[in-house]
C-alpha cells in the first residue's frame, strides 16, 4: 500500500512539473511574438507652417428696398429665399400720392422680408426687405498687426468650412485698426451652388514659415520621454530608436534632424508598448506615407 501511494505521488509530481514546464515554454512563445505596429514613409521636402485665421461667411452684398411714402402693401410678389431678377416687380404700395411700384434694383435673393400684404409700411421702419448676394459670399474676420504682413489683397488661401474645403481671395484688408484694436479682412468665396450658408465659421489657412530641405514625420510618430525626442524606424523588422530634434511641428506634420532617410518607416501606431531593438510586425493600417 505504502509503495502504491508513492507512485500515485511520483506520478502527480511528474505531471505538475510538465504542466510548470509546458507554461514556462508557452509564456516563452508568448514573450517571442513580435508586436504588431504601423508605420508611414519619412520625406524630404519643405514644410510649410499654417496659421489658422477664423471668420463668419456674410453675403457678398446687401441691398436694402426701401419706400419713398408710407403706405398699403396692395400687392407682395415675394417670400424670404426667394431668387429675382434685376427690375423684377417686388410690391405694389398704395400712398397718399398714388401706387408706388417696387421692383429689384439687382439680382439676388430676398431676405428680412417681414411686412405683409395688406399692412401699412412707411420709410420709417426701415427697409421693406433686402436682396442679398449669396454668391459670392464673404468671410469677415479680424488680425492682430503682426499679422497683416501674411494677407495681401488679391492672395488666395484655402478656407475649411463644414469639414469642406475651397479656396478665398483676399479682397480687403484694412489700414486701421478697430475699436477692439485687431484689423478688419474680407475674402470672397465661390457659393455658385449655395452649400453654404451665412453666419457659418470659416477657417482660412494662411502660410507663416517654411522649413526648407527638411525631413517630414508625422507627427503622431514623435516620442517625447525622460527629456528626449525620438522615433522608432523600423530596420530588420526591429524597432530601432533614433533620436531627433524638432525643427517645427503641425497637428499632422512635423519637421526634423535626425539620422532618419528619406523613405524610412517610422513607426505611427503601437508605440506604447516599444523599447529599442523590440521585434516588430507590421501591419498595414491607414495609409499614412
Amino acid at each position: 500500500m505504502r509503495k502504491f501511494f508513492l507512485t500515485a505521488a511520483a506520478i502527480v509530481l511528474i505531471s505538475m512539473l510538465a504542466a510548470c514546464s509546458q507554461n514556462e515554454d508557452d509564456n516563452e512563445e508568448q514573450e517571442e511574438q513580435p508586436t504588431a505596429v504601423e508605420t508611414a514613409k519619412a520625406a524630404s521636402g519643405d514644410l510649410v507652417i499654417k496659421k489658422s485665421l477664423y471668420g463668419r461667411t456674410e453675403p457678398g452684398s446687401t441691398t436694402p428696398v426701401t419706400l419713398q411714402s408710407a403706405g398699403e402693401i396692395t400687392e407682395l410678389k415675394v417670400e424670404n429665399g426667394d431668387t429675382v431678377e434685376e427690375d423684377e416687380h417686388l410690391a405694389t404700395v398704395k400712398t397718399a400720392a398714388g401706387s408706388q411700384h417696387i421692383n429689384a434694383s439687382k439680382a439676388g435673393e430676398i431676405a428680412q422680408l417681414t411686412a405683409e400684404e395688406g399692412a401699412m409700411a412707411s420709410p420709417d421702419s426701415g427697409p421693406l426687405m433686402i436682396i442679398a448676394d449669396f454668391d459670392p459670399l464673404t468671410i469677415n474676420l479680424t488680425v492682430a498687426a503682426e499679422t497683416l504682413d501674411l494677407l495681401g489683397t488679391g492672395d488666395t488661401y484655402p478656407v475649411t468650412i463644414d469639414d469642406q474645403e475651397y479656396e478665398a481671395e483676399i479682397t480687403s484688408v484694412a489700414s486701421m485698426p478697430n475699436d477692439t484694436g485687431l484689423y478688419p479682412v474680407e475674402a470672397d468665396i465661390s457659393n455658385g451652388d449655395g452649400h453654404i450658408t451665412t453666419g457659418t465659421v470659416a477657417n482660412l489657412q494662411v502660410p507663416e514659415n517654411r522649413v526648407k530641405d527638411t525631413m517630414i514625420l508625422p507627427t503622431e510618430a514623435i516620442v517625447t520621454e525622460s527629456g528626449e525626442t525620438f522615433v522608432y524606424v523600423v530596420k530588420d523588422n526591429q524597432a530601432v530608436k533614433t533620436n531627433v530634434t524638432i525643427q517645427e511641428s503641425q497637428s499632422e506634420e512635423t519637421a526634423v534632424k535626425g539620422d532618419v532617410a528619406e523613405g524610412d518607416q517610422v513607426v505611427v501606431n503601437g508605440l506604447l508598448t516599444l523599447s529599442d531593438g523590440m521585434e516588430v510586425n507590421v501591419i498595414e493600417g491607414e495609409d499614412k506615407s
